[in-house]
């Protein structure tokens, strides 16, 4: 059994896209994660060196999202996901990627890529 730490809502402003002006213009994508932890070694020392840190996960997955350029979404979702999993103490990450301002010519509320990795599935 494991717990669930949600972090919702993290902005970022990257340069992926497909076309040029996407990733000369950049854009603003936002990030919600849901990773699978155990929680009780944190609860019964009472110190943050026996769970995740959830501000330096957000720093780390804001790095990951405005690092190098990509064209797919799915690329960088991946990459927080592996961000996710570097932690030993996540069992598993499920990432969304909202992309808000992706350029569609239609009216739409979002464009979002929600994938699940486990520690053994990562790169599959």
């Amino acid at each position: 059994m494991t717990d669930e730490l949600s972090v919702s809502g993290i902005e970022c402003f990257a340069h992926h896209g497909v076309f040029d002006f996407e990733k000369r213009e950049g854009q603003v994508f936002v990030v919600d994660l849901v990773l699978g932890i155990d929680t009780r070694p944190a609860a019964a020392s009472d110190d943050l060196v026996d769970t995740v840190n959830y501000g330096t996960l957000v720093m780390d997955v804001k790095a990951a999202v405005e690092s190098e350029p990509v064209d797919l979404i799915e690329t960088v979702v991946q990459r927080i996901a592996d961000t996710c999993l570097s932690d030993r103490r996540v069992e598993w990450a499920r990432v969304t990627l909202h992309k808000p301002d992706a350029p569609i010519d239609a009216t739409y509320s979002d464009v979002a890529l929600t994938i699940t990795r486990t520690r053994g599935n990562a790169h599959d």
